[in-house]
């Protein structure tokens, strides 16, 4: 489990990334955005967040695997 200061970095940081991206180089990196937001949105209904889980798995400081 990460602290949701963490997540919430990482998240507005892809996000402003893909929409300098979709801007500045290709439209279709509006996508990202939108994946990222759809993420957002079901970790919220459900607990569950891909990102967290990947940051635990490669040992992110402040960041553990949740027991089953």
């Amino acid at each position: 489990m990460c602290a949701d200061g963490i997540i919430r970095r990482f998240a507005g940081v892809f996000i402003l990334l893909s929409v300098a991206l979709g801007t500045w180089v290709n439209p279709w990196w509006y996508a990202f955005t939108a994946f990222v937001g759809f993420n957002l949105i079901q970790s919220s209904f459900t607990n569950f967040c891909p990102l967290e889980q990947i940051l635990a798995r490669v040992g992110f400081p402040g960041c553990s695997v949740r027991a089953r």
